[in-house]
Order: structure tokens, then C-alpha cells, then sequence
């Protein structure tokens, strides 16, 4: 792994602009195009890092988070305040399921077109399984399961356990597992099933200079930032979204209602557990979920990543300076 520190004063993060209207000029259009992904676990920064670099360079944002692809789920996944500069948002309803192979197909296009008219791309959102099918040209992007491997992991439930099949997924995808109810066994075979299948053909991808960048603060750090969020999306009114989804007929059953966070609101509205508890869980379970994150990264193969103590932590000035003080000496 490739380590580069990037400092600067810290820059408070503006109110978003209105809808409509124009982004500064660029200062520079990066030649050859890239194709840039901003990863790092919930919380780090990344949406300051890559707003910052797509007012430098005019790039296009692509969201790469699996639950903001949602209608409705706002607070919760805490979308980006200025939604109209990304694409890849709000596509589905929560009662609809949703995963790679869709979101990647919704992708090809827009690269297609940023590439033709000289334009960059970044990526930008916590799912890295997401980001790997574009980055390393589809290798982990997987076709329908036969039906002789759905038995094959039935059989295996009923001999080794769930618990066995749990494992299994966590360490062999733990993005995945991060985002499955692993307390659903037909949830949990299907998503070694949807990792096991055939794979699907590759595609090439346009010619982008590619380039994966990774936000990592410190742990203990993060997890103090963590929990002010958590506090923060409640304050804005969190609980109302929940209480207003369930009004519309979506259920706690439904793909979407599997982000963090959702289904433990759920079951507070309906007096199953306290608010005290309810912020515990969130809580413990966002850190886990940052901790899987960070496990995944290890993995990444070509990583830059920028990784200072609290004081200095600045991804909204890191993004503006990215171009000028990393591209053109990786050239």
C-alpha cells in the first residue's frame, strides 16, 4: 500500500448550494480522464473529499453507496445535502430489491458518456464491493445462482449450522455480510450463492486512468465522530422518516429497511425497545460496521490513503488539493 500524508488548514464545509445552480469553473480537467474512487468507512469524510475534487476537476459524481440507491431513506443513510450533483441516488423504492449487477448496469452508461466528452469520474460511497466490480473490470460481478448450489447450501445449513454459513460470508465478503441479516438464513444463502455463482462476462471499461484513494482516520477518533452523528440524524428527524416509510407500506422486511439503523427504529416505534437503547444499538452497530469497512480496505490492491491524527484530519482540503499534489507526480 501506498501511503501519502497530505496536510492544510482546516476549511469548514459551506452550506449546500440551491439546486440549479452552476459549480465553479474547474481549474483543471484531468487528461486522460480518470476514474476515481473515494472509499473509507462511514463517517471519514468522503463525500467533503470528493465534492472538493470535483469542483478542481469538473468530474462527475457516481454514488456507491448501496442504501442511498433508496427512495425515502434520507436521514438515515445521511445522502449527500447537495443530491443534485450526483447520480445514482434515489432509484428504487425500499421495497425493491437492489444490488451490484443493477447498480453497475445504471453505471456503464454514465461512464460511457463522461469518457466521450473528456470528463472524469469519481466514485464515491461505502460499498468497495460495489466500487471493485467497476475498478477491477467486473471480476467479482456474479450471474444468477443454479439451483444445484442453492441445495448445496441448504444441505450445508442443515449439517454445519447457520452459524458456519455466517463465517463464511464475513470473511469472504464482509462488505456483503455487513449489508445481509445474518440472522435470515434464506438471506444468508443467498448471498453466498450470489458470490459463488458463474461469473458474469467482463466488460471493458472505458480507458480511464483509474486511481483508489481511501480516507482512514483513527479508529478511536471515528467512533467519537460516529456517535455525534448518530445523535445528529435523530436530531433531524430520523425517527419522523421511519415513522413515514412505514405509513407508505413499506415494512422492516423490505431490502431497503436493511440499513443501519432502520429496523432497530422499528422496533423502538412499536415500544420494543427504548430510546436509550435504540441509540446504543445504532451506535454499536455503525462502529461495526466501520470496523468491517476498514478490514475490507485492507484488501484493496492499489490504495493511496491519507491517514493523520484528529487535529489535522481535512478531507475537505485534501480533495481540492488531490490533483496538484498527487497526480502529477504518479504521471
Amino acid at each position: 500500500m501506498r501511503v501519502r500524508v497530505l496536510g492544510g488548514a482546516v476549511v469548514p464545509r459551506g452550506p449546500a448550494e440551491p439546486a440549479g445552480l452552476s459549480h465553479p469553473r474547474p481549474h483543471r480537467v484531468l487528461t486522460p480522464p480518470a476514474l476515481i474512487a473515494v472509499l473509507g468507512p462511514t463517517g471519514s469524510g468522503k463525500s467533503d473529499f470528493a465534492e472538493a475534487l470535483a469542483d478542481r476537476t469538473g468530474a462527475l459524481l457516481l454514488n456507491a453507496d448501496a442504501f442511498q440507491v433508496y427512495r425515502g431513506l434520507d436521514i438515515g443513510t445521511n445522502k449527500p445535502r447537495d443530491r443534485a450533483r450526483y447520480e445514482l441516488l434515489d432509484l428504487v423504492d425500499p421495497q425493491e430489491p437492489f444490488g451490484v449487477v443493477p447498480w453497475v448496469q445504471a453505471a456503464l452508461p454514465l461512464l460511457a458518456q463522461a469518457y466521450a466528452e473528456g470528463r472524469s469520474v469519481i466514485l464515491v460511497g461505502g460499498t468497495g464491493f460495489y466500487v471493485r466490480a467497476l475498478m477491477d473490470e467486473f471480476a467479482d460481478l456474479r450471474g444468477a445462482p443454479d439451483p444445484e448450489l442453492r441445495a448445496h447450501f441448504m444441505a450445508r445449513e442443515e449439517a454445519e449450522g447457520l452459524a458456519a454459513l455466517v463465517a463464511e460470508l464475513e470473511a469472504t465478503a464482509p462488505e456483503i455480510a455487513a449489508q445481509t441479516d445474518l440472522k435470515n438464513p434464506v438471506r444468508v444463502r443467498r448471498a453466498l450463492e450470489r458470490l459463488q455463482a458463474v461469473p458474469a462476462d467482463p466488460i471493458q471499461l472505458p480507458p480511464f486512468a483509474r486511481h483508489k484513494l481511501a480516507l482512514l482516520p483513527e479508529p478511536e477518533w471515528l467512533n467519537e465522530r460516529l456517535v455525534a452523528r448518530t445523535a445528529q440524524l435523530l436530531a433531524q428527524g430520523w425517527l419522523e422518516e421511519v415513522e413515514a416509510l412505514l405509513a407508505s407500506g413499506v415494512t422492516s422486511e423490505d431490502p431497503g429497511m436493511r440499513a443501519i439503523g432502520y429496523r432497530n427504529i422499528v422496533d423502538h416505534l412499536q415500544g420494543e425497545i427504548s430510546l436509550t437503547e435504540l441509540v446504543d444499538q445504532i451506535n454499536l452497530a455503525t462502529r461495526q460496521y466501520a470496523k468491517r469497512q476498514r478490514t475490507w480496505l485492507r484488501t484493496e490492491k492499489g490504495l493511496v490513503s491519507y491517514q493523520r491524527e484528529r487535529a489535522q484530519w481535512n478531507p475537505l482540503a485534501w480533495g481540492r488539493d488531490w490533483e496538484e499534489s498527487f497526480l502529477k507526480e504518479s504521471r
